[in-house]
């Protein structure tokens, strides 16, 4: 009776890594002189490979259109070999290191892999193994000449692969901070259930030349090993690559809420010369900000002729007085100064003069700005202008 884990879970997996691969893939055709994106895309392909070639329902599948019974294996286990140095590989081309020394390295490691993959083929054609098996093949056959040796070839590749490269994932997580040093700690993990994978089925396999009876660990224990390593290779990788842009929209997203306050200061300054455009939904929090920003400047712009200076330094006086730190102080100045000259802009209570220099506002101004309109000297100068409006009406 053969068992083994559900076919879906192998689907799923496999259009995982297989979609993340294809979203990349544009950009590794046009990003030609770009080895690591190339190789990360590689890895993602061959590793759904993996999967896809892993499902019982596949192996039935291959071996029924081939004709030749088990003929599904010696590809299964070239996409997990593949998949090992490409692993390998990857982190050979990311990881800093002279360019001599990384093409060096990257040389013995496709040649080493591409020779256990032939290997296996002809290991394969060599041994007998008429037999179906579709998930019990490595206990099945682990004592058949040369289909034994197979096994372990593929066996002892991947482990030693993937146990380098969770050394050099750990060893690097050590010299980095930020995104890529919590992918690499992911990574770490994720290669080490593969190597436990090859560790299980290899002891499944003494086991059997013993005497024992131990495949519930190739078919049961072996698969459950190594299912959460997908999941874990993705996150792995997709976090440094993710993790700048990831940073730079939780920015922006700050900036667009600490611009808020200004942003409904300013909204109903008309702008007569601004082009407007709408944004679409998808817009990115990055892009949104951009435009928030030439927003508040083109209505910064538009009442700089109203500004009142004398209003300005009887303000920063005022926060001064209350314990604001002179920076403090100038935002605050700044701000009483914006929220008059919108009033006065809006009443027409006075002539336009010429634009100041303190109309030359700088990106890294808004936000004070916005912050200072939480002033209570700002509230104090709304109060006082409102029951002066009130008077004269």
């Amino acid at each position: 009776m053969e068992h083994g884990p559900n076919n879906l879970a192998f689907y799923i997996c496999g259009c995982l890594l297989l979609l993340i691969g294809l979203v990349k893939l544009p950009a590794a055709i046009s990003r030609k002189h770009d080895m690591l994106l190339r190789a990360a895309v590689l890895l993602l392909v061959v590793g759904s490979a993996v999967f896809f070639f892993a499902a019982p329902d596949s192996i039935a599948r291959i071996n029924n259109w081939s004709g030749i019974p088990n003929f599904a294996a010696p590809l299964a286990y070239t996409a997990i070999t593949a998949f090992s140095g490409a692993s390998l590989l990857l982190i050979i081309n990311w990881r800093p290191a002279p360019p001599e020394r990384t093409r060096q390295a990257s040389r013995l490691c496709i040649a080493m892999y591409s020779g256990v993959i032939l290997a296996i083929h002809a290991l394969f054609w060599l041994g007998n193994a008429p037999v179906e098996q579709l998930t019990l093949f490595d206990g099945y056959y682990a004592s058949t000449p040369y289909i034994r040796e197979m096994i372990l070839l593929y066996l002892l590749a991947q482990g030693t692969a993937t146990l380098v490269t969770s050394i050099l994932c750990w060893r690097w997580s050590r010299e980095v901070t930020g995104s890529l040093r919590v992918g690499l700690l992911i990574l770490v993990p994720a290669y080490l259930l593969h190597v436990t994978y090859a560790v299980i089925k290899l002891v499944a396999i003494v086991a059997i030349w013993t005497g024992r009876d131990w495949n519930f660990l190739i078919d049961q224990v072996a698969p459950v090993a190594a299912a959460p390593s997908a999941l874990l290779v993705v996150g792995g990788f997709a976090l440094p690559l993710a993790g700048p842009r990831l940073t730079q929209s939780i920015l922006a997203l700050r900036q667009l809420r600490d611009l808020e306050p200004l942003w409904r200061e300013l909204q109903a300054v008309p702008t007569p010369n601004a082009v407007r455009t709408g944004l679409p939904w998808w817009s990115s929090p990055a892009v949104r900000l951009t435009a928030r920003m030439t927003a508040i400047f083109d209505a910064l712009l538009s009442v700089a002729p109203y500004y009142d200076a004398a209003a300005r330094t009887q303000a920063y006086q005022d926060a001064i007085g209350i314990g604001e730190p002179p920076p403090g102080a100038e935002a605050t100045a700044d701000a009483v100064m914006i929220v008059s000259a919108v009033r006065r802009q809006q009443a027409a209570a006075a002539s336009p003069v010429e634009a100041s220099d303190a109309a030359l506002w700088r990106t890294r101004d808004l936000v004070p700005l916005s912050t200072a309109l939480a002033s209570p000297i700002v509230d104090r100068f709304r109060h006082m202008s409102g029951a002066a409006e009130s008077r004269s009406k």
